[in-house]
């Protein structure tokens, strides 16, 4: 009996680790999407900067909403803790290191970028911003 516990440990230890690895391909192939139309927008890119994406997460904006003036407004100055949206709905929080399921359904990392970079700065988010701030989050 416990030869069969441990290969089942096994099996589904190492089913953990190929999630793992797809999610962090479709991560992966979604920020050289970015890259690739940054360095298109701009031949002088040279790549995401995860301190330029913090910026970003952190700074106040006047374009968009004035109750969400920063992506902070909504999740929390701690990358690692749960948010907040104004209606009171509770967010996830958007570290990596928290929640490993985050990022890899580029359909919805889109539907996102596009509803908050305009209610927070007003207008559409350049590829470049997204890199930064996903590049920031993956290392959190």
């Amino acid at each position: 009996m416990p030869l069969k516990l441990n290969i089942s440990a096994i099996l589904a230890g190492l089913a953990i680790v190929l999630s793992s690895t797809s999610q962090a391909g479709v991560r992966e192939d979604q920020l050289a999407q970015y890259a690739s139309a940054a360095k298109a927008a701009s031949p002088a890119f040279a790549g995401f900067s995860a301190e330029r994406g913090k910026t970003l997460h952190t700074q106040n904006f006047t374009g968009g909403k004035p109750d969400t003036p920063a992506c902070t407004s909504c999740h929390g100055k701690d990358t690692r803790g749960a948010g907040r949206a104004p209606s009171g709905k509770a967010i996830d929080a958007m570290a990596l290191s928290t929640s490993p399921t985050r990022y890899t359904d580029p359909a919805k990392v889109e539907k996102w970028f596009k509803r908050n970079c305009t209610e927070v700065l007003g207008r559409f988010c350049t590829e470049q911003e997204k890199g930064d701030w996903l590049t920031f989050m993956l290392g959190q």
